[in-house]
């Protein structure tokens, strides 16, 4: 086995195994998408820590893969079929979509940085996603030229509550991500049901805001 495969089954057994994550397929997905070729050459050696892991560039917005563990939790929590056409927001490099690929029927992410959408394009194609579509576009509008979705997947952490992403679920679909609405921030379920929506909070998580999910500051005299 080499270095880095030995570092992906590390994360797998040492990070994601112990958190409870007993989907086998999260696992299997895990164990088989390489997490460092969604990473910037200089910082492939971070790959397989516990960190939400900066994949940007110089001069580019600050964009995360987030903490293996969150992901593979907030996933679990998903419950995806495998005839599921699932939604990831903020996909940033792609490496969530990736994932989720492995186990879903159809993926699209969408990214706010065009750049960054177009080199998640390119590292999927290498990585034999082909049921994958990468769209440009702000994270809070999500993908509503292509919904309803039966699973939308926040890539990181949101401050506002995200409606627009809210009307994009199916009936009997599911959004999970992590809500910094207040504190502390929590993974969260959102279900939808008859046009209802159930909230469940998961796990205690942090992870980094999606840019255009910031909270709105109040107005202060």
């Amino acid at each position: 086995m080499s270095g880095i495969s030995a570092a992906r089954q590390k994360m797998v057994d040492g990070q994601v195994r112990p958190s409870d994550v007993t989907d086998v397929r999260i696992i299997d997905a895990m164990l088989a998408v390489p997490r460092e070729a969604f990473v910037p050459e200089s910082r492939r050696a971070l790959a397989y820590l516990d960190l939400d892991l900066d994949v940007s560039e110089s001069g580019e917005i600050k964009r995360f893969l987030i903490k293996p563990v969150v992901l593979a939790k907030m996933l679990q929590a998903a419950e995806i079929k495998g005839t599921d056409r699932v939604l990831v927001v903020g996909c940033a490099t792609g490496y969530a979509a990736a994932v989720v690929a492995q186990f879903a029927g159809q993926v699209t992410a969408t990214e706010s940085d065009s750049a960054l959408a177009a080199k998640a394009t390119a590292i999927l194609a290498q990585n034999g996603c082909g049921n994958v579509a990468v769209r440009t576009a702000a994270a809070a509008d999500g993908d509503p030229a292509n919904a309803p979705y039966d699973v939308i997947l926040l890539n990181g952490a949101t401050e506002i509550v995200p409606e627009r992403l809210y009307g994009q679920l199916q009936d009997g679909g599911r959004l999970v991500g992590v809500f910094a609405t207040s504190q502390p921030p929590m993974a969260t379920l959102v279900t939808r049901s008859h046009g209802d929506f159930g909230h469940r909070a998961l796990f205690d998580a942090y992870a980094p805001v999606l840019p255009g999910m910031e909270r709105v500051p109040a107005f202060v005299f």
